[in-house]
């Protein structure tokens, strides 16, 4: 029986990609005064490709559109001071996040969040898509000095909501660091889909969020 259902954050509860395009384009406007020879297009994209998916963090990609786009008047230290202070601003949610959470919850399954990144950072954003409050454990690496895939943030977690492995499910957007790693510790690992990559096996497979609840109650019917 499924007990707990553990989260990755970005790119599976928080639509990463919307809210960086979202994020940039308003930082754009705000420091147009120091950003206005560069197109406005040319810096969304480049910041974009820089950054590669959070993959990268901003204190390289700030100092290198620094030095490309020749930008005076503004360092690149108080560009990443605005990105991490403004981006809780553009968070945007996937389809059917509150509701799945409701419905989970209302079927007594305990919540968690596991995220890799800065911890008051990946802290306002949880906090901006208003879900704080449904999550029993949250464990952001920085914080746990530990992060995906290292089994002892997974147990950790675990521990936090007092189940066992084979009592949760683990639902991430990447196949190594999120499904892998919590099919390693004996979690079962729901992989929701990205364009990213292909042919990934998993427990189950999600396009939606709202999938969720239905993948509960399958693997509890199995038992």
């Amino acid at each position: 029986m499924i007990k707990a259902v553990v989260f990755d954050l970005d790119g599976t509860l928080l639509n990463r990609d919307a809210s960086v395009r979202v994020f940039i384009e308003n930082q754009y406007q705000q420091l147009n005064k120091w950003l206005n020879h560069i197109p406005k297009k040319k810096y969304i994209t480049r910041f974009i490709e820089l950054e590669k998916r959070g993959y990268v963090w901003k204190d390289k990609v700030y100092q290198q559109l620094v030095d490309e786009f020749d930008i005076t008047g503004l360092t690149w230290d108080e560009l990443l001071q605005d990105y991490i202070s403004q981006f809780q601003y553009s968070c945007i949610p996937f389809s059917n996040l509150i509701s799945t959470l409701d419905k989970l919850m209302n079927n007594n399954i305990v919540l968690g969040i596991i995220t890799n990144g800065k911890g008051q950072f990946q802290m306002n954003n949880i906090r901006a898509l208003g879900i704080e409050q449904y999550f029993k454990a949250i464990l952001i690496s920085e914080w746990e000095g530990a992060k995906k895939p290292e089994p002892q943030i997974f147990l950790k977690a675990l521990d936090q909501l007092n189940v066992l492995p084979s009592e949760s499910i683990f639902v991430g957007d990447h196949p190594e660091k999120d499904v892998k790693a919590a099919q390693h510790v004996g979690m079962k690992g729901v992989w929701k889909k990205d364009y990213q990559w292909d042919n990934v096996k998993a427990d189950f497979i999600v396009e939606d969020l709202a999938e969720i609840p239905l993948v509960v109650e399958k693997l509890g019917n199995q038992y």
